[in-house]
């Protein structure tokens, strides 16, 4: 069996990682942060919008800024050519 995690990344998605500053409903100068983390598709982020609006909705907290960090995980090998072998006995 295949993981689900494994199948979305073949199809393109990548760990996106999101921290939210946000301002505390009871004090509104005094902000907060929280870490989001999940697959998701750059440049787009349907599912961190899809997130962010449930927030809206939601939670009273309101955001004060976001900051997203994106990376494909599966991709293709880099491969460097070696200028020198050395062999050890």
């Amino acid at each position: 069996m295949v993981s689900n995690d494994f199948l979305r990344q073949l199809e393109g998605y990548g760990l996106t990682t999101a921290e939210i500053l946000y301002r505390m409903p009871d004090h509104g100068s005094i902000l907060q942060s929280y870490v989001w983390q999940d697959y998701d598709l750059a440049p787009r982020f349907p599912v961190l919008h899809r997130f962010l609006d449930f927030w809206r909705r939601e939670l009273d907290g309101p955001v004060h800024s976001i900051r997203v960090a994106h990376s494909g995980l599966i991709k293709p090998a880099e491969i460097a050519l070696a200028k020198v072998m050395l062999t050890l006995h």
